[in-house]
């Protein structure tokens, strides 16, 4: 994998650039559709490339390895030809899963003993055998196995949870890089910055993980309680450490604004279920603002999801109709909604990288995030 700048901002730590893998190109900032379980909920993957392009997708290792099971994974030769996308995928290590989902967890320097959420079956998980299963699985990028603390942890706590990460961080690289990609084509190794809200903690996992040279790295343990000012402080404390030639992921991030208050921060990528868990539920995030389109307000609104909007969905359907399907339950709602989400978050991203190559991008930040958060 290689990365290359295109573009800086002036007044921030915004920049774009282009991330080679061997599935393709992805320009960054970048969002990232997440296919927890090989499958972009209710969308079809020629909407994902044609509508709502998409460049890259998520997987996630946990769900993937319970099921279907790395050995069928495997026979169909990785995940890629598993899902038919020929395009870059990405997957978490399935830790943050394994500390939200999972039951009877137990965290041990070897690694961590869980149970299924699926059946109650007992597995586990280590900083060697996460690597291997996402050697199976295949993804161009692969996370290292970590402890996500909650966003309250103290500071004892927080500090115990990165030691071992650090551990588990430095026996993944080891073990990647002792072995070789299965399917023919190269996968890069992410460390994840964990050190919750403390910024001395986070200054350590950063430079630990910087010492290890990797193609990028993660920013994990974000978004998951703390206020969001304190997230945004922790990606100013990261900013200067991180190398700026490499890419940032942000990880599990986050609403509109969210996104681009991560780029001014440094930030090149990002993934979250919002766009697609939201929109299953009737809000649609637009150019303008936030609707609930289940509110009587859109019953007789003709006009377009998003007057803005650019993708297939907005061109042909009206708020009107989409209430209908919502209020009716039909299926198709789900699908109208979370196709245009998700085309509004490319979308955002792009505006994102052209205003940063026009060097204006701050100023147009700042008047789209006032637009983002408003409910209308």
């Amino acid at each position: 994998m290689r990365y290359e700048k295109i573009a800086r901002d002036q007044e921030s730590s915004a920049s774009c650039g282009l991330l080679h893998t061997d599935h393709g190109v992805i320009e960054t900032p970048i969002f990232m559709p997440v296919g927890t379980a090989g499958t972009v909920k209710a969308v079809y993957h020629r909407d994902l490339k044609e509508d709502i392009k998409a460049q890259i997708i998520l997987g996630n290792t946990y769900h993937l390895y319970l099921r279907p099971g790395t050995d069928i994974i495997n026979k169909a030769g990785g995940l890629h030809k598993f899902i038919s996308w020929d395009r870059p995928i990405l997957t978490d290590s399935g830790g943050y899963q394994v500390f939200s989902l999972a039951e009877n967890r137990k965290l041990t320097h070897d690694g961590c003993t869980f149970r299924s959420h699926i059946d109650g079956s007992k597995h586990l998980f280590t900083p060697e055998n996460v690597v291997e299963i996402q050697r199976l699985i295949g993804a161009d990028i692969i996370m290292a196995l970590d402890e996500c603390p909650p966003g309250d942890s103290d500071h004892k706590y927080a500090k115990s949870s990165l030691q071992l990460t650090k551990q588990w961080l430095e026996r993944g690289v080891a073990h990647f890089d002792r072995t070789e990609a299965l399917y023919g084509y190269s996968q890069s190794f992410f460390p994840i910055v964990q050190g919750c809200v403390y910024p001395d903690l986070r200054v350590e996992a950063a430079e630990h993980a910087v010492s290890l040279e990797r193609e990028g790295y993660a920013i994990g343990g974000l978004s998951v309680g703390e206020p969001t000012e304190q997230m945004y402080q922790m990606l100013e404390v990261l900013d200067p450490i991180l190398p700026k030639d490499k890419p940032r992921y942000l990880m599990g991030v986050g609403t509109p604004a969210n996104l681009l208050e991560g780029i001014a921060r440094g930030v090149d990528m990002f993934d979250c279920v919002m766009p697609t868990r939201n929109a299953r539920n009737g809000m649609l995030f637009t150019s303008e603002g936030i609707i609930n389109i289940r509110n009587k307000k859109w019953a007789d609104d003709f006009s377009p999801i998003d007057e803005n909007g650019t993708s297939f969905v907005d061109k042909c359907y009206s708020r009107s109709y989409l209430r209908h399907l919502f209020i009716s339950s039909e299926i198709l709602g789900a699908q109208i909604a979370s196709e245009h989400n998700l085309a509004f978050y490319l979308w955002l991203v792009d505006q994102a990288r052209q205003h940063i190559k026009e060097g204006d991008f701050v100023t147009w930040k700042n008047s789209m995030v006032k637009k983002l958060e408003t409910r209308l």
